[in-house]
């Protein structure tokens, strides 16, 4: 039986610019007619990855890294193990795995690779170091990137072999695409939409002046003088983990798919983009969270949004997303829900109804409800 776990937030966020276009200006959407606030969801999923490291929720073995700088890494790597001076070394070895490099040292494209992945190469070329300075001299007369060609066949199929993911939580969660290996793809267990505001916005616009410290009393007026564009939204936040397939992606590891589980609750809810928090200071978590155990296939409540909600005097508009979320989730749910779907939430608004899942005092005591959850409902 399928197994989905989802994840419901309404977050108010303070005056921010968390998430900028090419023009400087938050992001936005026409949604149900209206231009709504917007932030995406590669920010959010940076994001999480950040809390997940900032909060210590999973150790570094078991996570990714997203970068263009692997062979760095590695002359970093083999320098610990007493080689240096690895360079041509690196590039026979990348090369046997298929991956190219730059002139300028770096890799064609940015790659997400697992701790493990990159530790295995390491380990890799310091075991393989005599046969791969053998190909890299037989191949004087040409490029190194090309020294694959000599390169023993065991060290190539040892080089293929370790790009399974290495067990990293965040590829296995966000997946990965490397387009010259399709072989190393990974099709991710979690989708994340783009958070939108449950209200139209307005883009606003702060005009600003800075004053040079050292200028004199003939020295009338602004240094400096420009303008921040900004706005100020109640978002809704939708992201689901397929938990068979995480379960795949981590080869089979159910423990490692358990603590996956519980440190990406905690790193969700956590999670705030950093763009602009220097001048805005927006450090405001989520007021309600909601997540779904569901069989039947996930529910993206968005559209509980497509009229947008108006503010009123009497009640705050995170009350009022919340009160639309409920409402909107029930009719949905008595049409396409699977009857066996359960409800746990955290919920600072009140609106939620109290006979609806199991309400939770704090994040923690959450997170642990969804991964005992998913122990149950993942049993062989």
């Amino acid at each position: 039986m399928s197994l989905f776990i989802e994840f419901h937030l309404i977050q108010n966020f303070a005056p921010s610019s968390l998430n900028r276009d090419d023009t400087g200006a938050p992001k936005d959407a026409m949604f149900g007619g209206y231009r709504r606030a917007r932030v995406s969801s590669q920010c959010f999923k940076r994001a999480i990855r950040r809390a997940v490291r900032q909060q210590g929720l999973i150790e570094p073995r078991f996570q990714g890294v997203r970068t263009k700088k692997l062979k760095q890494l590695l002359e970093e790597r083999l320098a610990v193990l007493g080689r240096p001076d690895a360079e041509s070394k690196i590039i026979a070895a990348l090369s046997a795995a298929g991956l190219k490099l730059g002139d300028d040292g770096k890799t064609e494209y940015l790659l997400f690779l697992g701790d493990a992945e990159i530790a295995g190469f390491a380990e890799l070329i310091d075991k393989h170091w005599d046969e791969l300075a053998y190909a890299v001299l037989s191949n004087e007369k040409k490029s190194k990137k090309e020294a694959k060609a000599s390169a023993p066949a065991e060290v190539v199929k040892k080089a293929r072999a370790l790009l399974d993911g290495g067990k990293a939580i965040d590829v296995a969660l966000f997946g990965r695409m490397l387009a010259d290996l399709p072989e190393a793809n990974q099709d991710a267990a979690c989708q994340v939409a783009h958070a939108i505001s449950t209200h139209r916005v307005e883009r606003e616009f702060d005009y600003f002046t800075a004053v040079d410290d050292q200028s004199g009393p003939e020295e009338a007026g602004a240094a400096m003088i420009g303008q921040v564009e900004f706005n100020s939204a109640t978002f809704y936040r939708y992201a689901v983990i397929d938990a068979h397939k995480l379960l795949e992606n981590l080869q089979g590891d159910k423990n490692l798919t358990l603590l996956a589980v519980e440190a990406f609750v905690e790193a969700a809810v956590r999670a705030i983009p950093t763009g602009k928090q220097n001048t805005f200071a927006a450090h405001n978590p989520p007021s309600f969270v909601g997540t779904a155990i569901r069989h039947g296939g996930p529910l993206n409540l968005a559209n509980a949004f497509e009229k947008p909600i108006a503010a009123n005097r009497d009640k705050s508009l995170t009350t009022l997303s919340v009160e639309a979320l409920t409402s909107y989730e029930s009719r949905l749910a008595s049409v396409y829900a699977n009857g066996s779907d359960t409800w746990g939430y955290l919920d600072l608004t009140g609106a939620w109804p109290k006979d609806k899942g199991v309400a939770h005092a704090d994040l923690a005591t959450l997170a642990a409800w969804v991964k005992e959850q998913v122990a149950l409902q993942t049993e062989a």
